[in-house]
This record gives C-alpha cells, sequence and structure tokens, in this order.
C-alpha cells in the first residue's frame, strides 16, 4: 500500500509542474498568434525553439562556457565555505572577528565589485570563476556555521562525559548533524554561481569562441534578434534547474537512509 502512494506523489511531484508549464507556454503562444506580436517585441516560444534548432551549435558551445564557469566557482566555494564554518566553529571569538567580513561578501553587488575584479586579475577566466564564487561562498558559510553549531545539547553532553577529543567531537557529532545544513546552502549556492557568472560574464564582455551565455544575449539585444536571446536565457534557465535538482538528488543519496528531512513518510 505504501509503494503505490509513494509513485503517485513522485508523479504528482512531476505531473503537476510540468502540467502548468505546458498551460503557460500554449497560452503564451496563443496570445503571441492572437495579438500578432512581432518576433523583434515579444517572440512566441515556437520562435524561440526554431532559433534554439538553428542555433543549437554557438548556443551549446557557450552554454558550456557558462556552465564552465559556474562549477569551477561553485567547487571552490565549497571547499572555501566548509574550510571558513570549521574554523568559526573551532573558536567564537574568531567567529565574531570574521563572521562580519563574510557578511560583506552577501551585501557588496557583485556588478559594483566585477569591473575591480576583472582589472586586478589578467586571466579573464580566472576572474570569472572569483566573481562567481564571491557570491556563492555566504550561503555555504551561513548555512553550514549554523549546522556545526546546532547540535543536540544532550549528546554533545554524552561526548564530554566520554572525553572525546575535539576532532572526534567534528567528526562523528557536529558534521553529521550539519549535513542538512550543508546541502541547504549547497541549493542555494548553485544557483547564486550561475548568476554570479552571468553577471561577470555581463560586466567582462568576452567574446570569441570561448564567449558564454551571457555575451551571446548581449549580442542578441545589439542585432535586435530577440527570439535568439530569448532562446539563450532559456538556457541560463534550464542550467539553473538542472542545477537545484542536482543537488536535490545529492541531498536525498546523502540524508535518505537516516536523516528525518529526506525520510519518506508515510500517510
Amino acid at each position: 500500500m505504501t509503494r503505490p502512494l509513494i509513485k503517485s506523489e513522485t508523479f504528482q511531484r512531476i505531473a503537476a509542474p510540468a502540467l502548468v508549464g505546458i498551460v503557460i507556454v500554449a497560452a503564451w503562444e496563443v496570445a503571441c498568434r492572437t495579438a500578432e506580436v512581432p518576433a523583434i517585441l515579444f517572440p512566441k516560444p515556437s520562435d524561440i525553439a526554431d532559433k534554439l534548432l538553428a542555433d543549437w551549435p554557438t548556443l551549446l558551445r557557450a552554454l558550456a562556457t557558462t556552465l564552465r564557469v559556474t562549477l569551477e566557482a561553485f567547487a571552490a566555494a565549497i571547499i572555501i565555505g566548509t574550510l571558513t564554518a570549521f574554523l568559526f566553529v573551532q573558536s567564537r571569538f574568531i567567529e565574531i572577528s570574521l563572521f562580519p567580513y563574510a557578511v560583506l561578501l552577501q551585501v557588496t553587488p557583485i556588478v559594483a565589485i566585477a569591473p575591480l575584479v576583472i582589472i586586478l586579475v589578467k586571466n579573464t577566466q580566472v576572474a570569472l570563476t572569483l566573481c562567481a564564487m564571491l557570491v556563492a561562498l555566504f550561503p555555504i558559510i551561513s548555512n553550514t556555521t549554523l549546522g556545526l553549531r546546532s547540535v543536540d545539547p544532550g549528546l554533545e553532553n554524552l561526548f564530554r562525559m566520554n572525553k572525546a577529543g575535539r576532532l572526534q567531537t567534528l567528526l562523528r557529532l557536529r558534521i553529521p548533524s550539519a549535513l542538512p545544513y550543508f546541502f541547504g546552502g549547497l541549493r542555494i549556492s548553485s544557483g547564486l554561481a550561475l548568476i554570479g557568472a552571468v553577471v561577470a560574464e555581463f560586466v567582462a564582455g568576452t567574446g570569441g569562441r570561448n564567449s558564454g551565455l551571457a555575451y551571446e544575449i548581449l549580442q542578441s539585444g545589439f542585432q535586435l534578434d530577440i527570439p535568439r536571446m530569448f532562446a539563450a536565457l532559456f538556457l541560463i534557465t534550464v542550467a539553473g534547474v538542472g542545477l537545484f535538482i542536482g543537488m536535490i538528488a545529492l541531498s536525498k543519496l546523502a540524508l535518505g537512509g537516516w536523516h528525518e528531512s529526506e525520510a519518506v513518510r508515510e500517510a
């Protein structure tokens, strides 16, 4: 009785959003055709699909470039953010002293600092990755630090009574307790890394064979090729959704067997 229910819920989670998306796209197509809206002002979904098929090699290469910057920045943010959180949890004084500077990464617009980073860092690829990493870093630091501190007081006292060392407490108590928070931070940071990569590409304005989707959007705007602009935007959206779904799958893989946040609930 449980398995059919689980399958039904899984089907609904996929089918319901898909149905809403189909209705929106169909209404968009019908409205544009009925009002005879020119593609240069607001293209129909069919116009965007035609442009995707026509310019697929160029757009796919641009998508690969943007995803490369995104994934490199995301990986760097995970490593630096996690190590910073481990440092914060070892000393409350260190956390109080340095956490405000981590907050500055969140509140400072990347558009304001990206030109400076691109000027100072001669390698464009490294500069773009650095800008995207700065955007994605704070949620990992914040969530992981919160998770490492959100341990059960009873379990913490038990470890203390058994004279567990600092490293043993970190590995066997704090890290398992922090994993749901950590994966929550990954879901946020994956999208922010993509946003940071696109914004950095806009600021850099790099072209050629190594141009990303942001450059394709700029070029399409200059050429008034609005369907191609929407096609590039569509690929950015698909990439963001794919990253988010990937983080959800990774969270379920890591936590599904033991943590209540990912456990399947019976009706």
